[in-house]
């Protein structure tokens, strides 16, 4: 006790020497000018997890060395990505503890400890993506569907508000998004039939201010796509934090897919929003506009992939406001993200399922029966692992899975809903025997569930054209996030163990060490006393780097 009580005292002192922790709304919005710190979950509202850190280059980055690791007493996936705050490191350990650490040693200062129901019954793991912070407050979404504020000082908490309710299957697993005086989660369980919702609270009390739900209710537009009341346990789920345009006031989500996952006939219907990706007024929680990538998804394609924003000049200069979106059904978009116009789109990843985008991006679906083998598959094209945009290379860098295949079978009768269990329509099944594979499928990791074969990459796109600059392949999947810096060096982990650095401009492997576990989330960079640090996590432990001094 007497130890916690001396941490807490130092990093009072901290804090208040220099400001630290007091982030402000305008600090938010203005994240990309302070690049020492990291101070939303992918750094930036506009999510490009780009940082303009440059000491750390492709001509020194053989002299990274360990500097410091936490050991996060979970054994539980570390999925989440840090903030650093002046010189202090908020994080949190699965599922839902927040830690205040030193950046620069590691050292610990406080610990939360939050114990979720025994109710709580996320689908695909007991993680947690991270914290957001304004002023001295701390926000963490729990996977028992709590909002819970923190006092960044000491870690005492200050309100909990109830968002959703876990016996029914209500999760979160978002790191909030802070927009002035607003905290903004999103609710995860589509797989138990929920209907999903975004939600803003206020960062002062926890009350709601508004919420917008996922799937449109009777009257409402887009109601008509959902047959008779399936749209009451439609799912369209949110498990992955949002962005934000200030200057449109905008903030946009993606949707999760549709319930029962793998039998559309029993939710006849496009099923609006579900596999979409949403722009609401950040005041209101109102509809701007909305793109769909995969209408009434029997392939469980969850669009809850990063939106990344990005302003873009085109051949004839004019400078556009894009977001850039690759998809787990295998396709790359661009779109306006004043007006949510499709701009153009391709595939990344072998995809058959369907034949293109037409020219409004709404794909040409070539359904593929039960027994057949369907590109991309359950895990897609990619998935929640975070992409990257550099500006100065003009690239778009996301972690891709290849050549991945998988099938499923509806159940023979329409499912029963019943609250609080699963609500999944089929189940995945083996490929007919003698079904033919691409030839491509010749090498890479054996999947025990679906017997499909395949590896992992990072792939570099041009976002203008969608078309492939560069690809390094992995004997193994990924399940890491990239990041990128104004030097041009590009971090990634893979399920291999390796941590790599490649030159962003032309995917030269620069640099790996082996951190001797699965590297599940996003890397981050940030400076302290003038030393750029790299974190990233493997297994349930987070390592970070610096330069040999």
């Amino acid at each position: 006790m007497a130890r916690s009580v001396a941490l807490t005292c130092v990093l009072s002192l901290l804090l208040t020497a220099g400001l630290g922790a007091q982030v402000t709304a305008d600090r938010l919005r203005n994240a990309e000018s302070e690049p020492h710190n990291w101070l939303t979950y992918s750094g930036s509202y506009a999510s490009t997890r780009h940082s303009l850190l440059d000491q750390i280059t492709p001509s020194n980055v053989d002299d990274l060395e360990l500097k410091w690791v936490f050991q996060a007493r979970s054994l539980e996936n570390f999925t989440a990505t840090p903030l650093v705050v002046d010189g202090i490191m908020y994080v949190t350990q699965a599922p839902n503890d927040v830690v205040a650490l030193d950046a620069a040693t590691g050292r610990v200062f406080w610990v939360y400890e939050y114990t979720p129901s025994p109710e709580s019954r996320p689908c695909c793991g007991r993680v947690n993506r991270g914290v957001g912070i304004l002023g001295d407050t701390l926000f963490m979404a729990t996977i028992d569907a709590q909002l819970i504020a923190l006092d960044a000082v000491t870690g005492r908490p200050i309100w909990k508000t109830a968002v959703g309710e876990p016996s029914q299957g209500y999760a979160m697993t978002v790191a909030p998004l802070v927009i002035d005086d607003k905290v903004v989660v999103g609710v995860a369980g589509g797989e138990y039939g929920i209907r999903g919702y975004i939600a803003a609270y206020d960062a002062a009390t926890g009350d709601e201010v508004w919420r917008f739900y996922t799937i449109p209710g009777p009257g409402e537009p887009g109601n008509d796509t959902w047959a008779g009341d399936s749209w009451r346990y439609g799912g369209a789920s949110v498990w992955l934090t949002g962005s934000y345009d200030p200057e449109l006031n905008l903030t946009y989500w993606g949707i999760g897919n549709p319930g029962p996952d793998w039998n559309p006939a029993q939710r006849r219907g496009d099923n609006l929003y579900s596999d979409s990706v949403v722009a609401l007024d950040a005041d209101t929680g109102e509809l701007r506009w909305y793109f769909q990538f995969t209408p009434n998804d029997p392939y469980d394609y969850d669009a809850v992939q990063i939106p990344v924003l990005a302003d873009i000049e085109t051949a004839d200069g004019q400078v556009v406001k894009v977001m850039l979106w690759a998809n787990r059904n295998g396709f790359f978009y661009a779109l306006d993200r004043t007006t949510g116009r499709f701009i153009n789109g391709r595939p990344f990843v072998t995809v058959n399922w369907a034949e293109g985008l037409d020219d409004s991006g709404r794909p040409i679906q070539t359904p593929q029966a039960p027994g057949e083998v369907t590109y991309p598959g359950v895990q897609g094209g990619t998935n929640w692992y975070s992409p990257s945009y550099n500006p100065g290379t003009g690239l778009f860098y996301l972690s891709a899975w290849e050549n991945y295949g998988a099938i499923f079978e509806p159940s023979s009768e329409p499912e029963e809903y019943r609250p609080g269990q699963l609500f999944l329509g089929g189940r995945p099944m083996p490929a007919i025997p003698g079904a033919a594979a691409p030839p491509a499928l010749t090498r890479g990791h054996v999947n025990r569930w679906t017997e499909a074969v395949g590896n992992g990459a990072v792939i570099a796109l041009d976002p203008r054209t969608g078309e492939q600059r560069w690809k390094f392949e992995m004997t193994d999947m990924t399940t890491s996030g990239i990041l990128t810096t104004a030097s041009d060096v590009l971090f990634t982990g893979g399920r291999e163990g390796y941590f790599y650095a490649f030159d962003a401009s032309d995917g030269e492997l620069l640099w790996r060490t082996t951190l001797g576990g699965v590297v599940h989330n996003g890397p981050m960079s940030y400076q302290v006393d003038d030393a750029q640090y790299v974190a990233a996590a493997a297994g349930n432990v987070l390592f970070v780097f610096g330069l040999r001094d």
